[in-house]
């Protein structure tokens, strides 16, 4: 197996096993570990395949088998998928029933309490992690926060912000 398999396996397995509260909550060491430490892309194309992952359809996960495919192809594709949903599978099945037996304990409530803001936090820092690496200019700045303001105060589907700024972005308007 290359060196680039093993790596690719290494970090999305121990990214499986950090992703509280969802995949996105990972995404600043992905980004991190793809981008910086081995150099597989650039910012901008890391943030090209997480705009395309979160627009098809599926898992919003699929980011990490676009990295795959991008860095080593279809063996790639295959181990970065495997690594990334194998063993957060496992600790998820095995949690879960210890999670149902203790279901009455006192404590369970206070886990789950101390639990969210971490994961708020995590995905906080995910979004702040894309917005840096997508916006250079300050109406794109203005474009990320408008999105941001209506997905948060309307219920407006993002399947419309996505159409939105798709249409923003072929007039040409907000680039630099």
């Amino acid at each position: 197996m290359s060196a680039t398999l093993v790596a690719l396996a290494t970090i999305f397995s121990q990214l499986s096993l950090l992703a509280f509260g969802g995949g996105n909550t990972i995404l600043p060491e992905m980004q991190r570990q793809v981008v910086q430490v081995h150099h597989w892309m650039s910012a901008e194309q890391f943030t090209a395949l997480f705009a395309l992952a979160q627009a098809a359809p599926g898992p919003n996960m699929m980011i990490v088998t676009m990295i795959g495919w991008h860095v080593a192809g279809w063996p790639g594709f295959i181990v970065s998928t495997l690594a990334k949903f194998g063993p957060s599978s496992l600790v998820t099945a095995a949690s879960l029933h210890a999670w149902e037996r203790f279901k009455d304990r006192p404590w369970r409530r206070y886990v789950q309490s101390g639990m969210t803001p971490v994961t708020v936090g995590l995905v906080a820092a995910s979004a702040a992690l894309i917005s840096h690496a997508s916006n250079q200019a300050a109406i794109q700045w203005a474009i990320t926060a408008a999105c941001a303001a209506l997905a948060f105060r309307t219920r407006i589907h993002p399947l419309w912000l996505l159409a939105a700024g798709a249409a923003i972005g072929a007039t040409g308007f907000g680039q630099i």
